[in-house]
Parts: structure tokens; sequence; C-alpha cells
């Protein structure tokens, strides 16, 4: 694994490439070829998915001063170094699914950001300095701890698509309705308890979820022409495994997937037996990953075991592996009374949309 790492980073030094996948390499640290010498002048993005970094070197900029992109989804990454506002040019940031507890306030001197991606971290709080990215069109912070938005987002009068489901948020800032380009809001599975009163009053908001916000009662009159209504990827988080029946191979005790209960009705589709399986094995292999025997090769079949250790694709949503399928992206939306307006946009949006829309992204 080493020689080939070395090879592939030898290779794209020599041949002044600018895309460099390092995704599922077990890498613990950055390497170190990457920073030798005068680094990679002419690399423009770095895919270093599904790793195990806790890091980032402080000379990131000065040896990658050219990233464009840089995707360090699903590692084990606690903080980000104050260098990171040095990457004048990075457009595309993806720090999704690490053990982020804080966010540097550096990042908002990141002013060619336009896409930021931090969900399913430890965040408690986002720096105010956020509201320096006034390029920034979306922003994902959902699968958080937050508790409230910082009132300075506002200032990102580019943003176009602000995602914060599944955190404990109990209001919106009111700053938040003067946001020009804002067309998408998902603040699902929150404690709201009301909404600022002139929220989309703005024509440029057309899609607003806030679904499973329980404490809810009622939503402004301005989105009553607008498209409300559930997100998700269709799977309950919140199944408890204790009620699930499970298989058992030898110690090895794996639940069976919440889809199953679903046969015979109307609410779910069910994936593939095999699909349900490869995608238990894999959250259950996610907990004991520290133990190299948890998964022995004779466990599945080696096609299957090649596959398992790396996915077809993943949802760009919740992160969920894709092993042997990848669906489109159909999610129930519930239309309001006056939703016959926004008949057309509805359409397009339920029906073209699909993960793979995201493949370069997320599917190597």
């Amino acid at each position: 694994m080493a020689s080939e790492l070395h090879d592939a980073i030898i290779i794209a030094k020599q041949e002044r490439h600018k895309n460099l996948f390092l995704n599922y390499r077990n890498l613990n640290i950055f390497p170190v070829e990457l920073l030798k010498d005068d680094g990679l002048q002419f690399l423009e993005r770095l895919y270093m998915k599904r790793n195990s970094l806790t890091t980032l070197p402080d000379n990131l900029a000065q040896k990658l001063p050219n990233l464009i992109e840089l995707y360090l989804h699903s590692n084990n990454i606690a903080f980000i170094p104050q260098a990171i506002g040095n990457l004048a040019r990075l457009q595309s940031l993806d720090l999704s699914d690490n053990a982020l507890q804080v966010i540097c306030p550096e990042i908002g001197r990141l002013r060619s950001l336009r896409h930021l991606r931090l969900s399913n971290n430890q965040l408690k709080c986002l720096p105010q300095e956020l509201g320096d990215l006034m390029g920034l069109e979306t922003l994902d912070v959902s699968m958080n701890l937050l508790r409230t938005l910082p009132e300075q987002l506002h200032q990102c009068v580019s943003l176009q698509r602000l995602t914060a489901d599944r955190n404990f948020l109990q209001c919106l800032p009111r700053q938040l309705c003067q946001l020009p380009d804002l067309n998408e809001l998902f603040m699902a599975a929150n404690c709201l308890r009301s909404l600022p009163l002139d929220l989309g009053r703005s024509m440029e908001l057309q899609f607003v979820f806030v679904d499973n916000n329980v404490h809810l009662k009622g939503l402004p009159s301005y989105l009553y022409n607008k498209v409300i209504g559930c997100n998700g990827c269709g799977v309950s988080p919140h199944v408890s495994d204790a009620t699930q029946l499970s298989l058992n191979f030898g110690d090895l005790n794996v639940p069976l997937p919440s889809e199953v209960k679903a046969i015979g009705t109307e609410a779910d589709r069910v994936l593939t037996l095999e699909e349900m399986a490869m995608r238990k094995l894999d959250v259950a292999y996610s907990r004991n990953k520290k133990d190299s025997a948890f998964l022995p090769a004779f466990l599945l079949p080696s096609s299957l075991f090649e596959l398992f250790q790396c996915p077809l694709g993943h949802c760009h949503r919740c992160s969920q592996p894709m092993f042997t399928i990848v669906y489109p992206k159909l999610f129930p939306l519930k239309n309001t009374a006056l939703a016959g307006v926004h008949r057309r946009t509805t359409s397009q949006w339920s029906t073209t949309e699909s993960c793979t829309d995201h493949a370069e992204e997320y599917c190597y």
C-alpha cells in the first residue's frame, strides 16, 4: 500500500496532474511526499476520502497553493489548522463525517469558497467569520450539535442552499430572511418552536424542509406558496437495533436493517437482501474497525469482500454506502395548498436529481 501511494504521488508530480485521488488508503497522517520540496504546485483537486487522518499540515497552502477542491470526507480530523485560511483559491471544502468540535475563525479568509460541507461532526457552534464568505453558495452543517446559527450568515449574499438538518436548533436568525439568493432551506429534525414571520418573503426561496420539528405548530404565511415537506434517504435514523431481528455469524451479531419491516407496505421500497446485508455489515464494521479480525474474508464471497472495501458510492446526503446499486434520490414532497403554482418546479426536483449527479465528488 505504501509503495502504491508513493508511486501515485511520483507519477502525479512527473506528469503534473491536476487531480489526485488518495481515497481508501488507510492514511493516518498526511503523506509527506505531497509536501516535499516544492510540493505539487499545479495540483487543483485532492481527494482523500475515507482515510484515518486526524489533522492537516500547517504548510498545506504553501505546498499546494493552487488547490481549488479539497475532499476530506470520512476521516478522524479533530481540528483544522489556522493556516487553512491561506488556501486563497479554494472553492470547495468537504470535512463531512469527521470529529470536528470547533471551526477556526480563519475559515472566513477563504474568500473564493463556494461549497462548504461540515455535516456529521460534533460542532456546537459556528464561527461568525462564516459571514465573510460572500461567495459561498452551499453550506451543509447537518448532523451536528448546533443550538444556534450565527446571525452573520446573512452576509453570505451568494448562499443558495443551507442545510442544517438534525441539530438542536430552537430558532432561526431572522437575518436569514435577507439572503437574496437562498433557494433551499433544510431544517428538518431540530427543536424549532417558531420560524421568522417573514421567512419565504423572498421569491427565490422555493423549498423549505422543516419536518420532524415536534414543537413547530405553524408556518409563516409566506411559506404557503412554497414547496414544503420531508427530506432524507427513506431510512429512519431512530430505529433501535434492540427491536430488530438479527443474523448471527458465530460471535458476530448483525441486526437486520429496518427496511425489512417495510416488506408488504407502501411506505418504503425494499432493497435487495444483498444490499441490505452489506450496509449492515458496514455499520458493524465501522463500530469495530480497530479490531483487524472483526471481519474475516470468509464471511463474504471474494467479489463482495472487494466491493465491501470500496463501495460503488455514497449517498451525498447521509454518507450511507451503496454497494450493489446506485439508485435515484426520490424524496417524498408534501405540497402546500397553493403548490400548483410550482408544479413544474416540483416535478423537476423530484424526478431528475439523483445520487449519481454527485458521482465526481463522492463515488471515487
